[in-house]
């Protein structure tokens, strides 16, 4: 006797039309964008108009004498030396300070419940806006703010001291305090992945806890610190609310410039500007991806 074996069609949409809804979202938010970016950045302009126009005046007079050092730096190098400042300080801090929450979050907090309450905790913060967050740090450290009242009234300064606020300083506590949070999250989610059992066995080969963090629990963790990084990254590069509001207006960034030529409606130019950053944090992310396949390690 033969078998008869029958079959069941059932229909199946191809699985690129999966793909449609995100891929419509990224094409009209950002591929579009970002290809108008490039167009007008080639464009002319004057101060009542944009002429399109494909010259690459725009991108010269950024760099204009900045290859004779002659006098030193040129305004478009030193601009740039201040963004990666507060791009490399705001993300060593928020790197340390993300893994250290995310190492505690995980191997010393036993209790899921609390882990969870402790994480929203962490997340308290973005529940307002930016801008209130960075206003809020002006009472404290201000000339006759609490901190430097503080400081008097214990007499560890005889006068206010003056570069708690609208410095350098300042600038990096609050970008610290805005992007921290997007350093914990992808460290916390890649420490929850490690088997403790080979955290065990690390500590029966005779490693003490320096040793297991160093050669296990880093190693382990590349995946989410290289993700948090592009993230404090990416946003610290073309952040200039942060900068003008705590730095007093008085410290200089690219997302400052760009954000002025726009004001001054010198789109052409701020154009340029922004695709040379994008250029830069591009290849930074590509050096960092270079480290470690996220892709495979995800």
């Amino acid at each position: 006797m033969s078998t008869l074996k029958t079959k069941t069609f059932i229909f199946q949409p191809k699985l690129w039309w999966l793909a449609v809804p995100f891929a419509s979202v990224f094409l009209a938010y950002f591929v579009v964008p970002l290809g108008l970016t490039i167009i007008v950045s080639f464009w002319d302009y004057t101060e009542y108009s944009i002429i399109p126009d494909f010259i690459f005046s725009n991108y010269s007079y950024i760099f204009e004498g900045c290859f004779s050092f002659e006098k030193g730096l040129c305004l478009t190098f030193k601009t740039y030396l201040s963004t990666f400042f507060f791009c490399f300080f705001t993300w060593a801090i928020t790197l340390l300070l993300g893994f250290c929450v995310a190492y505690f979050l995980v191997f010393y907090v036993n209790s899921i419940p609390l882990q969870i309450t402790l994480f929203l905790i962490c997340t308290i913060p973005f529940w307002t806006s930016n801008v209130i967050r960075m206003v809020a740090w002006i009472p404290l450290l201000g000339r006759n703010g609490l901190v430097n009242d503080l400081l008097l009234s214990m007499g560890i300064v005889r006068e206010p001291v003056e570069w708690l606020l609208y410095s350098n300083f300042s600038v990096i506590l609050a970008l610290v305090h805005l992007y921290t949070l997007f350093m914990i999250v992808p460290i916390f989610n890649s420490m929850l992945r490690i088997d403790k059992g080979v955290i065990e066995a690390a500590y029966d080969a005779g490693a003490n806890q320096i040793q297991v963090i160093t050669n296990v629990i880093i190693p382990l963790c590349k995946p989410g610190i290289i993700i948090g990084s592009i993230f404090v990254i990416t946003v610290v590069m073309g952040d200039f609310l942060t900068i003008g509001i705590m730095g007093g207006q008085q410290l200089a960034s690219v997302g400052k410039i760009i954000n002025t030529e726009m004001n001054y409606l010198q789109l052409p130019g701020a154009a340029a500007n922004s695709v040379i950053l994008l250029v830069i944090t591009i290849l930074v992310i590509i050096m960092m991806t270079k480290l470690i396949d996220i892709r495979k390690e995800l």
